[in-house]
């Protein structure tokens, strides 16, 4: 595999890859930005525009700089345009049959020693490096949101994973500032495993009538020292995306322990999903 990384590419252009996207770009890389529906594209790249240009007004950023890493930004809606990239970051749905479909059509477009890291939040990286015809070059690469705050990626080596796949994406990651921490594949890694059980037993303290979300958050803020309650944190990361992870330690690990609670399944499918919708835990007002 080659070390040395100058395109990158990106499949699925919503809150986390243009996240993605977003930080390489400003970090000096090319980056072509893949998604299946064009105005997810033009979305996205409106998205990054706003967001470069709140850091030029807190003057964090240079409004050269700021020019500059939205012209490094390719939009496309053809996979075909990935193949002289260095490393793949597929950032799609959180659904092992959908990354496994993409990893097979990036196997049809990259070169051999192309990388493709996964950002799944929680699923086994060596069961999606299994469905690439080159396994020792799928990694894991979990970015957290937002990608351009998050100092931390999470490097998940699978049973497959080649070392020099490893090393190379260390290297990459400290390149644009972030840390990175290697975690053997387990479900849920280190972060998801820790985190989303916690807010898992929060939502079961609203269920089970033992509080109600505002208190639950207040208790674990200032009796825990939280700089944000978890279940406001739950409509930050979106209930829908809680709940994919937590069915998938639950099935993962067949343990009884991270059965997901029933509310936050009875809230998926009101389409209570937090932010995103408008309502979670906590109401809000739609984004302009």
């Amino acid at each position: 595999m080659s070390s040395v990384v100058r395109r990158i590419g990106v499949v699925g252009a919503g809150t986390m890859g243009n996240g993605i996207a977003q930080l390489f770009a400003t970090a000096g890389h090319r980056v072509t930005m893949c998604d299946l529906k064009p105005e997810f594209l033009d979305r996205a790249m409106a998205t990054i525009a706003r967001n470069l240009d709140r850091q030029v007004a807190r003057k964090t950023l240079d409004a050269t700089d700021r020019t500059a890493a939205v012209a490094r930004i390719v939009p496309t809606a053809a996979m075909g345009d990935l193949a002289d990239c260095d490393v793949v970051v597929e950032a799609v749905l959180e659904d092992f049959t959908t990354k496994g479909a993409v990893i097979r059509q990036l196997d049809t477009i990259c070169r051999r020693d192309a990388i493709i890291a996964t950002n799944t939040s929680s699923i086994s990286v060596t069961q999606l490096a299994a469905v690439s015809i080159v396994p020792e070059r799928v990694v894991g690469m979990h970015f957290f949101n937002p990608v351009p705050m998050m100092e931390l990626v999470e490097i998940i080596r699978g049973l497959q994973t080649a070392d020099a796949v490893c090393e190379t994406v260390m290297e990459l990651t400290r390149a644009v500032g972030k840390t990175p921490k290697l975690a053997r594949d387990s479900f849920g890694f280190v972060v998801n495993r820790v985190l989303v059980p916690m807010i898992n037993e929060a939502i079961n303290c609203v269920y089970e009538g033992i509080a109600p979300a505002e208190d639950v958050d207040a208790m674990m803020k200032l009796g825990a020292n939280h700089p944000m309650g978890p279940l406001a944190l739950a409509d930050l990361i979106g209930l829908d995306i809680v709940l994919d992870i937590m069915e998938t330690l639950s099935h993962g690990f067949e343990d009884p322990k991270y059965r997901p609670s029933p509310l936050l399944k009875q809230m998926r499918d009101a389409g209570y999903l937090g932010r995103k919708s408008g309502r979670g835990f906590f109401s809000y007002a739609p984004s302009r």
